[in-house]
């Protein structure tokens, strides 16, 4: 396998490990039972403790809230619920005297249905320059009555909803969420300009939302599925629009990192060359199975889409919108697709838990950048919210079928023997924390020298002390096939077994570190992985 293309020393986000912040479940520093930037700042010292080079914040602007954050009202305003604008920018600060450099949320493809723009744009009648900024249509059949296209939804439900003057206006989400014209320049000056604004008050790099979705085909065409191009889907002039982004995160030495959801790996890579975006996420691997043959081939196929464009790529294991790692990993099927979420799966946590141990360790030493979601480094499950605390809108517009994906969002437990968990008192949670995550708590495993904390603490210390992590080349190691070992710089290996019996290590000077313990004989027990110095 070639080595990536070289790069500059102060390039830190090819090698960093950063950390997702969910704000309304991170920590509550007001006792309100949301989590705010209060609660953020007092938690620093853990975030440098734990060892991450950077940290995402999921949206935290002015927003109704119906789709946690991502129906932004105002992206130059904090939440009222979250803080002030004065308060991040002491947090950004505050951060980066700890070496913690911040990513904010920008979702481009629509607004909350509250923003001004779109209330001025339902005032002014069809027709208006107000509408322009929007993809408003009149419906089909003979009275209007039909929408203008059978479009599917991101979530369930339909992608249009009609206004009392006879219109209808797109939302690819939820309605509350119409989505952007991005044809018309205003709207791409107006994100010019908020790049810039958070640009100014110190982020060092933007996370895209729904990053393939903000241009459309003009003419608004019914969608066929299994025909490409989509009509809403990696529009060709999309590109254009992120040239032009890159250019304004050049005069900040700002970073991208894209959402970018797309099967084809040709397409995927256009996204990451050198003058659009620095780096994309990767759902690939984030869906793929506890499965050795599937992961050496999503890890195959990663490095080998990001080799042309020389971007290094990104491992992530769970996210706000993803079912929890070690639950997924407990259940007869290990990987994820929204269309399989479902009430009661059955899952081994004690099973998941050994597995996510062993991924945790994969994941850091693969080449490139590592996102971790707060709290898989507590090891914590999916939680089962009760049906009437469910607030996201993919269980409702499912017509309940979907959990959603609250489960993933519960706030963190801090402390054992606190209410709450020390997340935040007087006030109960915004979502309902388990009768049972005491055990879970940041205080506990703290103490616990065989805890998921512990284990992610000296993981990331040794990538950041040890040589060979980061971005660079791999070269699998022949052996078994359900045993993934690769070596990478300087004499580092790492060996994961997923076979069913235990597995020889290869000849090693140290063992740098390991996900449990091997066995009295020195082979590696299956779902278990190691970092090895030859």
């Amino acid at each position: 396998m070639a080595a990536p293309t070289p790069h500059r020393t102060d390039d830190w986000w090819r090698d960093a490990v950063i950390y997702q912040v969910y704000p309304r479940s991170f920590a509550d520093g007001d006792g309100d039972g949301t989590g705010d930037l209060a609660g953020v700042r007092a938690r620093l010292p853990y975030l440098a403790q734990l060892g991450v080079d950077a940290v995402w914040f999921t949206p935290w602007y002015l927003s109704p809230l119906v789709d946690g954050g991502y129906d932004v009202a105002d992206y130059r305003t904090i939440d009222p619920a979250f803080g002030t604008l004065a308060e991040a920018e002491k947090l950004i600060a505050e951060a980066r005297e700890l070496g913690i450099r911040t990513i904010v949320d920008i979702v481009p493809n629509h607004v909350s249905d509250q923003h001004p723009w779109f209330r001025a744009a339902l005032a002014a009648g069809p027709g208006s320059p107000e509408r322009e900024l929007f993809h408003f249509r009149p419906g089909r059949g003979e009275n209007g009555e039909l929408p203008p296209n059978d479009w599917p939804s991101q979530f369930a439900g339909s992608t249009w909803t009609r206004v009392p003057d006879g219109e209808w206006y797109l939302h690819l989400f939820t309605p509350e969420q119409p989505d952007l014209n991005w044809a018309h320049p205003a709207v791409r000056q107006e994100h010019e300009d908020v790049l810039r604004f958070w640009f100014e008050r110190g982020v060092a790099g933007v996370r895209i939302d729904s990053a393939a979705l903000l241009t459309k085909d003009p003419a608004l065409p019914d969608y066929v599925e299994g025909v490409d191009p989509s009509p809403f889907i990696d529009q060709d002039d999309i590109h254009d629009i992120y040239r032009s982004w890159r250019a304004v995160a050049d005069e900040y030495g700002g970073v991208f990192v894209g959402e970018v959801w797309l099967p084809d790996a040709e397409r995927f890579a256009r996204y990451l060359r050198p003058d659009e975006l620095h780096t994309a996420f990767n759902f690939n691997f984030l869906t793929c199975p506890w499965d050795a043959a599937r992961l050496r081939r999503s890890i195959d196929d990663t490095l080998a889409e990001h080799a042309p464009v020389g971007a290094p790529a990104t491992w992530v294991l769970c996210n706000h919108d993803v079912t929890r790692t070690v639950t997924r990993y407990g259940r007869a099927d290990t990987g994820f697709d929204f269309a399989k979420k479902r009430f009661g799966t059955r899952t081994d946590l004690d099973l998941g838990t050994r597995r996510a141990r062993a991924a945790a360790l994969l994941t850091l030493a693969l080449p490139g950048s590592v996102y971790v979601y707060q709290g898989e480094e507590l090891g914590l499950p999916e939680a089962d919210i009760p049906l009437d605390r469910i607030e996201d809108p993919m269980h409702f517009r499912s017509g309940g079928t979907d959990p959603g994906r609250d489960g993933c969002r519960v706030p963190l437990p801090w402390e054992a023997e606190a209410p709450c968990y020390g997340f935040g008192t007087p006030s109960e949670p915004w979502l309902p924390q388990p009768a049972d995550w005491a055990r879970y708590a940041v205080d506990r495993q703290s103490e616990d020298p065989d805890s998921m904390l512990t284990l992610y603490r000296q993981a990331l210390r040794l990538r950041r002390t040890q040589p060979g992590f980061g971005d660079g080349p791999m070269i699998w190691l022949s052996g078994d096939d359900n045993v993934l070992a690769f070596r990478r710089t300087d004499g580092l290996v790492c060996v994961v077994n997923l076979a069913d019996a235990p597995a020889d290590l290869p000849p090693h000077q140290r063992l740098l570190l390991a996900s449990g313990p091997l066995h009295a004989d020195g082979t590696l027990p299956k779902d278990t992985a190691v970092w090895l110095r030859t």
